[in-house]
This record gives C-alpha cells, structure tokens and sequence, in this order.
C-alpha cells in the first residue's frame, strides 16, 4: 500500500475535500485525486462519495480511516525507536500547544531547548487544548503541552506541571468590583464571557456554579483568554481569568471561600515511543514542576 496515497486519504477524510487537502500535502487537487484513484483501484473499492462539492467516506472510507491512521502510527513509532538508537537528539518534533500556554509559559523553555539542542527541527501547533489532545491521540503531534482535562484516559497519559490559579475578575468600574465581598449568586445575576463550551476551562468554571445550584448568565463566549480579558476590561462583562493574567485593567472579585486552579501540563499516547527530542523537552518541563 502506498503511504503517499495513504496520506493523501487521511488529508481528504479529515478536511472533507480534495482542494483543501492538495494545499495541506501543497500538491495541486488532480495529484490528490491520481492518488485517491490509485489507492481505490489498489483496495478495489471506493473511498469517497462525492456529490458536488461535497465529499464525504463511503462505508469502506470509515472501515480504512482508523486502520491508516494505525499504519501510518506504527511506521511513525518504527522511524523513532530506530533513530533514538544512536543517541542523537535531532529530527523534528511536533508539540502542540494552547495559546496562552504557549505565549505565558513556554517561551524561555523554548529557548532554552532550541540552544541546547539545535539540530532539532520545532514544529510547534498552536491549538485549544481539546484539539492537541486529539492531536496527540491520533498521532499527528508527539507532544502536547495544555490545560489538563479533569479526567484523561489511556491511551493518554497526562502529566501535570503548573497549578494555574483562577481568579474571577471585572473592570475596575464593574459594579460587582464596587460592592466590596461578593457571593457566587451575586457574580450569577451579571452577564459573563466565558471561555468556550468545548473547553477544560469551562467545565471546571461551571460546576462550581453548578454545586450552588446556580447558573451562570453567559452572554459571549471565545476561546481566546486575551480577547475574553479585553472584554473584561471595557466592563461589559465579568469572567474567570488565570492569575498571572492580572493587571490594573481588570479587578480580582473577593469571592470568600472559592478557589479554582486549573492544572497545565503534558500529554502524551502511552502506546508510541518518545524520540529523544521529546524525552529532552519533558525532561525540561520537569524541572519546572510546581
């Protein structure tokens, strides 16, 4: 089985169309196409329907997919191990990680990485930390740096680093920085952004809510912990930030008795082997453990 026309299978099934996927792979939609016709005719079935500009897996798509992915996986781990072998630490490590994550607590372990070993190639994804946890799961990243979900289940294993203190914040302006201690009943009746509903960050935010009997009143929501600070700032909205995220523009909201930390950290799948790029920058996360 060719791997090119693997490739170009799991770029279709996961961008859902053929131009997208020629400039993923940067090959021009009739190579994609040759490709997808020659791993048909190869497996004597057809992988895709496609009704005008829609294209979605036929029944024997959805039976390759996961097997492709497992293919491709174990090549992937065969490459590592054999190449670990000589010590060296090279090659190109894909590390996945949230914005501010990456913006806050990355950067002087990236330069320290990338000085101590500049044969490395860092191929760096920045991403929700949902989307490089399934990055991770299916093999398209070695290593995720994120805000750990609650619970995280083989073959993921998380390894957490940083505690990451939450604080409830407002405006300065915001009447609920005005009134001095404030309850969770109080903060509920004033409109929230919150971080989005797919995120680690808002589950953890509304079960606090929810072990009140309480809702919150969300009345925005983006994934963006600077854009959410922003809109704190002009004293729209109140919502829940992490503490090294505090400055003069927004307020901390003396909540007696309630403490959020999030916990940030790594992932990485269990049943692949680490190359020595990614065994060296977990070794540089370590020595940052809280």
């Amino acid at each position: 089985m060719d791997l090119a026309n693997l490739n170009a299978f799991i770029a279709i099934a996961e961008a859902g169309s053929f131009s997208e996927a020629g400039e993923r792979l940067h090959l021009t939609q009739p190579a994609v196409s040759k490709r997808i016709a020659g791993l048909e005719q190869q497996l004597n079935v057809r992988l895709f329907d496609r009704i005008g500009r829609e294209v979605s897996l036929t029944e024997a798509g959805r039976a390759l997919l996961p097997r492709a992915y497992q293919i491709l996986n174990v090549l992937d781990d065969t490459r590592r191990a054999l190449t670990n072998l000589n010590g060296e630490i090279s090659g190109r490590l894909t590390l996945a990680t949230s914005h501010h994550i990456g913006l806050h607590r990355l950067p002087p372990l990236l330069r320290a990485f990338t000085r101590a070993h500049p044969q490395v190639a860092l191929d760096i994804q920045f991403l929700d930390s949902e989307v490089a946890y399934e990055e991770v799961l299916h093999g398209r990243a070695e290593l995720a740096v994120i805000t750990l979900a609650p619970e995280t289940r083989p073959p993921v294993a998380a390894t957490a680093i940083w505690d990451d203190v939450l604080d409830f914040v407002a405006a300065p302006e915001h009447p609920l920085a005005r009134n001095g201690t404030v309850s969770l009943a109080d903060v509920a009746r004033h409109p929230a952004v919150f971080p989005g509903d797919n995120t680690f960050t808002h589950h953890i935010v509304r079960r606090l809510f929810e072990a009140e009997g309480l809702k919150p009143n969300i009345g925005m929501s983006t994934n963006y912990l600077e854009t959410i600070k922003m809109m704190v700032s002009i004293g729209i909205a109140w919502s829940v930030l992490p503490r090294t995220m505090l400055d003069s523009q927004v307020a901390a909201l003396p909540l007696p008795g309630v403490q959020l930390v999030r916990r940030l950290g790594y992932i990485v799948h269990t049943e692949r082997t680490l190359s020595n790029a990614a065994r060296a920058f977990i070794a540089l996360l370590e020595e940052q453990r809280d």
